[in-house]
């Protein structure tokens, strides 16, 4: 046999490496496809809940950023980043500023997680399971705070469903956080003027009912979330440094001081990067958290020293006399609590890889996290608790039922949602439609329906009677304005309807009249028709009194059909709607109108289209 030389061998070689190259798609990058296959395997969880093709990692995206060198493996997370090459503001929707990327800063365009089986592990080992929320109580509750607690239930009811295992639910209230700014909707503002700077716990309380700031508004999250009947352990921030129970997590993160560092000082500007450490002491004169530049640790005794405007500070990180920066606090929490899963709005995913990246350095793999969409008040722009715009959840309280607001925030939860009032009513006949579907569905099919996860697998049984967006023009209509008159009203037309046997009815009477008080009735603006417009209403009239009583809502709503065809409106019937809404109800938008006519009376309902034309 022939041996090969070292020339025929090195041309062999390059042969079959030229034929690799050729079988290769372009978009491998030269990259080998058992490689890239490999690579993908690490996005499996993250791709599972990924809402649209291409945010996912896949073959073609991982080629494309090795080519660029822009894929890392970083602690648990696999990150494709891209350098910010100019100064540039990072916006989300209009007019929500997110934040500013420098030269340099690194942009996250996918991330994947590779640290789920460690903390399935976990999970097998100790047979429980923990969920996490998160509260900061520099204003008052929030509506998405509630969202956070809802839909983490939500998943933990579901989970119940699938596989029996012992679940806790922790809502953690930042309460040991320096107040940074006084918030817009608050009493007494000078009190928290005077105080900025210190734990919210230890500020006097403006509404005067408690000891302190923080105290006031943990109260009231606690007792708006026992409402709704959520099983859940509150935890204060301030209450764990105090007696301890953070000591040694908190040696622990002295001890990793330099990895942490390591972590951290990459995210940060060069000025910031001076001064910063993970430890903020309370000032022992003016009881204020500080941040200021540390001189020296002292690991041993557990102190450290810092320079405050020139004076040497030396405190001990134990038992309150210090506090953790918010990220490092984060990690620290998960890793003290053995934290499995915690979902956050989608601002903070980079600050949760950082904290995920912390959690493990301090020696535990950081939980599986879920990263919702922001809301949004009228104008496009991000709620805040400190501004107090949107919708509180005393006004949609007042206005419809706690499943309702529950269903809302179930749905699309990766999708930005505007939250404001006038959204209530179609988020209570969604509610109401999913109700009246839910009997008639198949086991199987009956998870898949939302009001499954509402009501913890049972909703309630009732026929519904009507949708909530008629229920309001009835009120309209009608004039009364309190539950009893109403339910006259109601019962007139509707004998059989009780509200004893029609409770989610009877609900929705109070509801209906607080909105229509509250957010209808002094913004009505009823429509003066032109001749062309005020010749096909009187039509309309004229259909109607040809009816008979009893006729089918549907049927009533062709002979509607026909009647804006027949008056110009065949190309466009939303304007012939329009106008009977706007003529009759003083409103844009409506109820199906012949379903409102067969219920409300045809009779009732000429007389009232009469009343409005002054006929």
């Amino acid at each position: 046999m022939t041996m090969m030389s070292d020339k025929d061998l090195q041309e062999y070689e390059d042969n079959i490496k030229l034929m690799k190259e050729k079988e290769m798609k372009p978009w491998q990058k030269g990259f080998d496809l058992d490689y890239l296959k490999k690579l993908e395997k690490n996005f499996n969880s993250y791709n599972e809940y990924a809402q649209h093709e291409l945010s996912k990692f896949k073959k073609n995206n991982i080629a494309e950023a090795l080519s660029r060198d822009n894929i890392q493996l970083i602690g648990p997370a696999l990150i494709h980043a891209e350098e910010t090459k100019s100064k540039v503001n990072i916006w989300m929707f209009s007019g929500v500023l997110l934040g500013t990327k420098y030269p340099g800063d690194l942009h996250i365009k996918h991330l994947g997680y590779t640290h789920e089986q460690d903390r399935k592990n976990i999970i097998n080992k100790k047979n429980k399971i923990t969920f996490q929320t998160g509260y900061g109580p520099s204003g008052l509750p929030h509506i998405g705070t509630f969202g956070e607690v809802s839909r983490t239930s939500m998943m933990i009811n579901a989970l119940n469903h699938v596989k029996k295992i012992e679940s806790e639910l922790i809502t953690f209230s930042d309460d040991m956080d320096g107040l940074r700014k006084v918030p817009d909707n608050i009493p007494n503002e000078k009190i928290l003027h005077d105080n900025l700077g210190k734990p919210l716990t230890d500020i006097p309380d403006p509404f005067k009912k408690f000891e302190s700031f923080g105290e006031h508004n943990n109260k009231m999250l606690i007792e708006f979330l026992n409402k709704f009947n959520f099983k859940f352990k509150f935890i204060s921030s301030t209450e764990n440094y105090k007696k301890g129970i953070f000591n040694n997590s908190l040696i622990r993160t002295l001890e990793k001081y330099d990895e942490i560092m390591n972590i951290i000082l990459p995210t940060l500007r060069s000025e910031r990067r001076k001064t910063y450490c993970p430890f903020l002491p309370i000032c022992p004169d003016t009881g204020k958290v500080l941040e200021i530049p540390l001189i020296e640790l002292n690991k041993k005794n557990h102190k450290i020293i810092f320079n405050n405007s020139g004076k040497k500070i030396e405190r001990s990180i134990l038992d309150g006399n210090c506090k953790l920066q918010w990220k490092v606090d984060w990690a620290m929490r998960w890793f003290t609590f053995d934290v499995d899963f915690e979902m956050y709005g989608k601002d903070l995913i980079e600050s949760a890889i950082i904290s995920g990246k912390i959690c493990k350095v301090l020696g535990k793999p950081p939980p599986n996290g879920f990263a919702y969409e922001l809301f949004l008040d009228e104008k496009g722009e991000k709620i805040s608790k400190s501004k107090g715009n949107g919708i509180t959840i005393e006004e949609w309280l007042r206005y419809a039922s706690p499943e309702s607001l529950s269903l809302y925030m179930y749905q699309n939860p990766k999708r930005a949602k505007k939250l404001y009032p006038e959204v209530v009513p179609k988020a209570v006949d969604e509610y109401l439609s999913l109700i009246e579907k839910f009997d008639n569905q198949k086991s199987n099919e009956k998870i898949l329906n939302p009001v499954w996860h509402v009501h913890s697998g049972f909703p309630p049984k009732e026929k519904i009677a009507m949708p909530f967006s008629m229920l309001l023009n009835i009120v309209g209509s009608s004039n009364a304005k309190n539950k009893d008159v109403l339910w006259k009203f109601i019962k007139k037309f509707h004998e059989e309807l009780d509200p004893k046997t029609h409770k989610i009815l009877d609900r929705l009477t109070n509801y209906a009249i607080n909105y229509f008080v509250d957010r209808l009735e002094p913004n009505k603006k009823f429509k003066k028709p032109n001749a062309d417009e005020r010749k096909a209403l009187l039509n309309l009239i004229e259909v109607l009194k040809k009816v008979p009583q009893n006729t089918e809502a549907e049927k009533i709503q062709t002979l509607i059909y026909t009647a804006g065809k027949e008056n110009g409106y065949s190309k466009d019937l939303r304007s012939w709607f329009r106008l009977i809404y706007e003529v009759t109800f003083g409103e844009e938008n409506g109820p199906r109108m012949g379903f409102f006519i067969s219920f409300f009376g045809i009779k009732e309902t000429i007389d009232l289209m009469e009343k409005k034309l002054k006929i």
